[in-house]
């Protein structure tokens, strides 16, 4: 087992709310940044662990960002400062979790996978982000530095936009409609895959472009296990949200929910596109293994006569009387070559080759 990454096996047996990180340790250090702001000022600084019960009863509104997840002993500093549930916790270490909402009596908790593509748009890239809200409050864990939140970091700075005016669910909101935006892009990669592969295929079926196929619906696959349960995450912010969603925040919510069934429909039809494609290597293989049959069955029928008149020439009895004409073998092929001629002609105006 590698010395960044603990599997799921290290869990068994141990009691409910055990603090073990389960995934890969992405950054060296645990960084945690703090965004303090109103609707006139903000105050943005790293800090120490620490330091963050100064934000647990703040009139402001604060965003805490943690960059790393393997230091299980700072996130449970995180946990008894903030009052949170041991398996809470726990739910935050697991980086293999499936995406959900829990609502708690004073704060609500978010996970989820943020996917963004690679800076050439070779492939997508999955990390856990997790969400913790209370009242006036926003813990982001995330498993390394780096992410997709620099334009709402933008707004805080500059003080634009709705959030420094609206309260700590509206910060919450734009983070998962952030994370729902990027998907559209992996939607996107996975179209211009398809194109891509589909033209491969109508030129040249190949083995390689069938790995492609396989690779890219594993990619679906997996992207679909990411999405599916967000529905239930946007519907129960909405719906169980209680006090500490506001009444004004669930539009809002309810627009988040139909951008998350609009990238479920567009990884449907992927999938609709990829098994087609499938298909079509499948034909094209199938096709090409037709024509070359094709070739060698022609190629066979126009030997069978030829074989056949040679095969008899080519006994030996004593009796033959075409053996001992002085042309005999001239005329042999002559006739061999008219039938070959005769066949190839043929064959051609059938347009069998």
């Amino acid at each position: 087992m590698s010395r960044h990454s603990v599997r799921k096996s290290s869990k068994a047996g141990a009691p409910p709310g055990t603090l073990i990180h389960i995934g890969s340790q992405r950054t060296d250090a645990v960084k945690i940044t703090v965004f303090d702001y109103t609707a006139d000022l903000v105050n943005e600084r790293e800090c120490q662990v620490e330091e963050l019960c100064n934000y647990c009863n703040n009139k402001t509104i604060t965003w805490i960002n943690v960059d790393g997840l393997h230091n299980v002993e700072i996130l449970g500093k995180i946990g008894e400062q903030f009052h949170l549930d041991k398996l809470l916790l726990e739910d935050i270490l697991n980086t293999n979790h499936r995406p959900k909402t829990e609502i708690f009596q004073n704060y609500i908790f978010v996970t989820l996978k943020m996917v963004d593509m690679n800076t050439d748009r070779s492939g997508i890239t999955h990390e856990q982000v997790s969400f913790v809200m209370g009242d006036g409050w926003l813990i982001s864990f995330q498993e390394e530095g780096g992410d997709v939140f620099d334009g709402i970091r933008d707004r805080i700075r500059k003080l634009q936009g709705e959030i420094p005016k609206r309260k700590v669910d509206f910060l919450l909101y734009r983070m998962l409609d952030t994370v729902v935006d990027n998907y559209f892009f992996v939607t996107e990669y996975f179209s211009d895959k398809n194109a891509a592969i589909e033209r491969d295929i109508f030129k040249n079926p190949t083995p390689e472009a069938l790995k492609e196929i396989q690779t890219l619906k594993r990619q679906i696959v997996n992207f679909k296990r990411v999405v599916l349960p967000l529905r239930e995450v946007a519907s129960g912010l909405e719906k169980d949200g209680g006090k500490l969603v506001e009444e004004s925040t669930h539009r809002y919510l309810r627009d988040l929910y139909e951008h998350i069934i609009q990238v479920n429909d567009s990884i449907d039809s992927q999938r609709e596109v990829i098994a087609s494609i499938q298909d079509l290597y499948l034909s094209g293989t199938s096709n090409k293994m037709n024509e070359v049959m094709k070739v060698l069955t022609v190629i066979s029928t126009i030997f069978i006569p030829l074989t056949f008149i040679v095969g008899v020439y080519g006994m030996n009895f004593s009796n033959m009387p075409e053996t001992e004409w002085h042309y005999g073998y001239y005329v042999i092929w002559g006739i061999m070559l008219i039938i070959l001629s005769g066949m190839v002609i043929y064959f051609r105006r059938k347009k069998w080759f």
